[in-house]
């Protein structure tokens, strides 16, 4: 029965502060996460805002390239008639 006691006295003074010392840092890793994720957040809403144009662009963007296509397929025949 007294060793019982010892082992109560030993995990209320050692192990127990160091449990709570190891909790103690990882909540505050939790809370340092839950800040970046935070921000993280946010910016990704700033963002939503600014890709409403992204539909016209790429219709620019697509217009531009058949333009480019045609006027290369233009030119890869003349270089072939020079060439043949």
């Amino acid at each position: 029965m007294v060793l019982w006691w010892i082992g109560n006295i030993v995990l209320l003074v050692v192990v127990l502060p160091v449990v709570i010392f190891l909790l103690n840092r990882v909540l505050a890793a939790l809370e340092r996460v839950r800040g970046a994720t935070d921000r993280i957040l946010a910016g990704g809403v700033e963002l939503v805002g600014e890709l409403k144009g992204v539909p016209e662009a790429l219709a620019t963007t697509d217009a531009t390239v058949k333009e480019v296509s045609v006027g290369a397929v233009r030119y890869a025949g003349s270089v072939a008639k020079l060439l043949g």
